[in-house]
């Protein structure tokens, strides 16, 4: 196994704008760039080839650190509300959403030690930010000193598939399935809006409708209010990789996702409706909502939901430091469009032993996600 390169940056900022009208949020924050889970789909593959990176095992064996992302988002914050005079809740109307894990897990291996995401979650507490994260990692349940703090917050733990063999294959260093249901059951139990982000469904390998059925009952019965289901899209990095890795472990799938995909990004047209009618059905059978908001639509996608218009960000690459360690592990009408699936998924593995869930060091204290002119008192 490749030996894993972290290397560490300063950043201008942490905060950046989302300028795509379509997008949920207005704001993402990405405190890592790069991702030891090694999704072989992850749509993020792609960006690297924007600041001269691959899209390959550099994506997995090289992560980037913006260590001074909690720093620069204080700044970006404290800025911010001067400008309303220090009115949060005009400020907070004004910043809308922001979003974490766009491009990237935020807890993925690393930030059980570096802890960057936490620390930027301290400063969107104290400044009441509305915030979305999404994550495959248990290691999120370390941060529900804080997430129970946090005013209207959504959290969405990625899961596609309950069979652990295929998660395994396709997603190399990931966190079990069994053990991310059981963090949607924490999460919804400690009272935060909690759901799963089914995606990317990938075809011929868990897109049948008992697949599905299975993995939203589990879902629902650990208290997710929702699940977005979308469909894999595969833009020309991320589709290299994907096909090498399906060449290695589904080799007999190649030609099918030849002719499914053909040269563009997307499957075939009626493979996507036919799709789309068996999930948003399956959606309304568990009385999901498909959208984190709970409008109660149906969210099926064919693509990442999170996936348009995400900025590149710029940093400012100051006292570069960089340390090596061993790789962290932690369906066609006629019947000739898709080859036959086998009806049955993959045994559940037996449910997670309480107890294995992280903790933090050492809890947040209130001054920690307390405004300054909030901790004053003044004696009348």
């Amino acid at each position: 196994m490749p030996e894993t390169t972290y290397e560490h940056v300063n950043t201008k900022q942490t905060l950046n704008r989302v300028k795509e009208e379509r997008m949920p949020f207005d704001w993402s924050i990405n405190p890592y760039r790069g991702c030891a889970h090694g999704c072989s789909f992850c749509y993020a593959r792609a960006f690297q080839s924007f600041i001269g990176r691959g899209a390959e095992d550099e994506f997995q064996h090289h992560i980037v650190l913006k260590q001074n992302a909690p720093e620069a988002l204080e700044g970006q914050l404290s800025r911010m509300a001067g400008k309303f005079g220090y009115d949060i809740e005009a400020m907070r109307r004004h910043i809308g959403q922001v979003t974490i894990g766009t491009a990237t897990d935020p807890y993925q291996p690393i930030e059980a030690k570096a802890q960057l995401t936490r620390d930027c979650l301290k400063l969107l507490a104290k400044y009441r930010i509305r915030t979305s994260i999404t994550t495959r990692s248990p290691l999120v349940v370390r941060d529900l000193d804080i997430l129970t703090q946090m005013s209207d917050l959504s959290m969405n733990i990625s899961l596609n598939s309950l069979d652990a063999e295929l998660i395994r294959r396709l997603e190399p260093a990931s966190p079990h399935p069994q053990m991310r249901l059981e963090t949607v059951h924490k999460l919804a139990e400690s009272g935060i809006h909690t759901g799963i982000f089914a995606a990317p469904v990938l075809p011929l390998l868990s897109d049948s409708e008992d697949s599905m059925d299975a993995l939203l009952s589990a879902a629902k019965e650990r208290g997710a209010a929702f699940a977005m289901v979308s469909l894999l899209r595969l833009s020309r990095d991320v589709k290299a990789w994907y096909m090498s890795t399906l060449r290695t472990h589904y080799p007999e799938l190649v030609p099918a996702y030849v002719d499914l995909y053909g040269q563009g990004h997307y499957a075939d047209r009626r493979y996507i409706d036919r799709f789309t009618e068996m999930s948003s059905r399956l959606l309304r059978k568990h009385r999901l909502s498909g959208l984190p908001g709970g409008t109660g639509a149906v969210g099926v996608g064919v693509g990442v939901g999170i996936e348009v218009g995400i900025e590149v960000e710029v940093e400012v690459e100051v006292e570069v430091e960089v340390e090596v360690e061993a790789g962290v592990v932690g369906a066609g009408e006629d019947g000739k469009l898709l080859p036959e699936k086998p009806k049955n998924p993959a045994p559940v593995p037996p449910a997670v032993k309480a107890g294995r869930f992280p903790a933090p060091a050492a809890a947040v204290t209130k001054d920690e996600i307390q405004l300054e002119a909030e901790q004053l008192s003044f004696p009348f």
